[in-house]
């Protein structure tokens, strides 16, 4: 079975409204401000886009804070074709810890990370079927250590679901964590060195003394 190219989709996507002159609303989740940048860059020349930050996996409300307050600054100072807002979640750990219960054990990438990837989807999803958005999608996919695949089958369950159109989408694509990386430096952006949730820490912890 070939492989689906994500990113062609994407680009159909844009194609067909554009050809339309429609732009349409985009529900963007965003893990954080780093992996937002690109993807702001790119989308918001065709959609407007709305960035919910709702990361509930974030190991202690101080970290959490720093990246909610990076992601602020970041939507207030970076230019863009057409206006993007922002709307913060909820920070709800213990939300978090009950969906990996069980889990905990699991390597980096596998199930535990899998069930967090819903829990965020399916919050999104669940904001933008209320608030009546055109698309929704995730950052997710920028990273090099996030399977696309995976997050764009959960996007796309979620969506039927909730009854929204999920953006399919790999942000990774043409470049996109380079370009990422140099906007956070042009941003002087707070970027961090591990994923969120205490286990993504702890592995970090562990590599750095081997």
């Amino acid at each position: 079975m070939n492989k689906r190219n994500y990113q062609r989709e994407l680009e159909e996507r844009i194609t067909y409204h554009s050809s339309l002159g429609e732009v349409p609303t985009l529900l963007l989740h965003s893990c954080c401000a780093p992996c937002s940048s690109y993807v702001l860059e790119y989308l918001s020349k065709y959609f407007r886009i709305t960035v919910f930050y709702y990361n509930p996996n974030i190991d202690t409300l101080e970290e959490y804070n720093s990246r909610a307050a990076e992601q602020r600054r970041f939507v207030e100072e970076f230019p863009t074709k057409h206006p993007v807002s922002l709307i913060e979640g909820n920070y709800d750990a213990k939300r978090f810890y009950e969906t990996v219960k069980g889990m905990e054990h699991l390597p980096e990438g596998g199930a535990r990370c899998e069930a967090c990837y819903e829990l965020r989807l399916r919050e999104a999803a669940e904001y933008a079927s209320r608030l009546g958005f055109t698309y929704f999608t995730t950052t997710l996919s920028i990273s090099p250590l996030k399977d696309a695949q995976k997050l764009n089958e959960i996007g796309a369950r979620l969506a039927q679901e909730y009854g929204v159109a999920y953006l399919h989408s790999d942000f990774k694509k043409k470049n996109g964590f380079l370009r990422s990386t140099q906007i956070s430096e042009e941003y002087d952006m707070y970027r961090q060195d591990y994923c969120g949730c205490i286990f993504s820490k702890k592995k970090d912890e562990l590599i750095g003394k081997i």
